[in-house]
């Protein structure tokens, strides 16, 4: 039994690894002055149109089949939203670009930064969310398709397209507002 273990500890961990999803490092990884990874920051040259990414548009959808279980990521129980109903926080966005371009979501898809997407650890995937910068009053609609953030503090990981539409791109954290929003619902 105690070989048993032995393999079953990598297993774990990686297990672990994988659904710690866009927020896994250690604070040591971050910048002194923003949210975001030293690898993995903002772009020396950006796509041009990145401000003209259009919002997400809030659309039916049936809820995915495995994102929406509970799950442990790096010693925490999540235990996401089964039904869309109406949500409200407020917190700590941060976002995550080519550190985690083309790689697989919770939902999946392939993470493309420069759609209007974002990473929450309850909210249903997929649903769709207003993020409004507190301090700017910016705000822009992303679709959730992935988990994370895990730090402490932190609500919602965004794209780097919706990051620079809120005007938090170069600081890498920004106080927002965060509520859930649907077809219906949507202006």
């Amino acid at each position: 039994m105690p070989r048993m273990k032995t393999i079953l500890i990598p297993a774990v961990a990686v297990i672990a690894l994988a659904l710690t999803g866009c927020s896994s490092n250690p604070p040591a990884a971050t910048t002194k002055s923003g949210g975001y990874y030293l690898d993995d920051g903002p772009e020396a040259h950006p796509p041009p149109n990145l401000d003209a990414v259009p919002d997400a548009v809030p659309r039916n959808e049936p809820l995915h089949r495995f994102a929406n279980r509970p799950y442990v990521a790096l010693g925490n129980t999540y235990t996401p939203q089964t039904e869309r109903r109406p949500h409200q926080e407020e917190g700590k966005a941060s976002w995550y670009g080519r550190r985690f371009h083309g790689k697989k979501t919770a939902s999946g898809e392939p993470y493309d930064m420069y759609a209007m997407t974002a990473a929450h650890p309850t909210l249903p995937i997929p649903s769709y969310a207003r993020v409004t910068s507190v301090s700017s009053g910016k705000s822009v609609v992303v679709r959730i398709n992935d988990r994370g953030p895990f730090k402490p503090g932190r609500v919602i990981d965004v794209s780097e397209a919706a990051a620079d539409k809120l005007g938090m791109r170069q600081r890498g954290l920004a106080p927002v507002r965060i509520e859930i929003v649907t077809a219906a619902t949507a202006r």
